[in-house]
């Protein structure tokens, strides 16, 4: 009797990310961001909560892309830092263009005025 077995062949897949037209990635063919996900991921969700979440995205999906940002996270860190950068300059120019900075009490007057007629 023969104790011989046949070896298992492994195959490697790539995390299933996609740039979109702004330079963020997306995981496989949805909407949700890379950023998403981690931020659910790092608040403590699991991957099927995760799955919960953002119902278009496959659990093999998101374990694949936990595991690509476990294993190179210094690299992830620095593109999800670069994104925040990024964010926060445009919220800092939206709020220059549209004067956003006292909305909040203009739309508030408005409202106080309109309840006085």
């Amino acid at each position: 009797m023969s104790l011989t077995t046949t070896p298992i062949k492994f195959e490697a897949t790539s995390p299933p990310f996609r740039y979109d037209e702004a330079g963020g990635i997306r995981i496989g063919s949805s909407r949700v961001t890379l950023d998403s996900v981690l931020a659910s991921y790092q608040n403590g969700s699991t991957p099927e909560e995760i799955a919960i979440q953002f119902s278009s995205l496959r659990l093999e999906d998101i374990y694949s892309a936990i595991t690509y940002y476990l294993n190179h996270r210094q690299e992830i860190d620095g593109y999800l830092e670069q994104r925040s950068n990024q964010a926060q300059q445009l919220r800092h120019q939206l709020t220059e263009r549209h004067n956003l900075i006292d909305l909040r009490q203009r739309l508030l007057a408005r409202y106080q005025s309109k309840g006085s007629k």
